[in-house]
């Protein structure tokens, strides 16, 4: 059986965590940044979840975690 190739664009956005949730970081932290408030910036530090609506689709995307 063939491997199944992992779309290399979504692997480098998204990572799965130990229960196999989609992790990913916020947007908005990469330019711009003078105009942004401390408080936005740290709040943009952290990674987030990705929906439970669309984790199915990322899945697909990166097979091997």
């Amino acid at each position: 059986m063939p491997k199944m190739k992992t779309n290399k664009a979504a692997s480098k956005r998204f990572k799965l965590t130990g229960k196999g949730r989609v992790r990913r970081s916020k947007a908005g932290g990469n330019h711009g940044l003078s105009n942004k408030s401390r408080k936005r910036l740290r709040r943009l530090r952290g990674n987030d979840m990705v929906s439970t609506a669309l984790e199915a689709h990322i899945k697909r995307l990166i097979p091997y975690g």
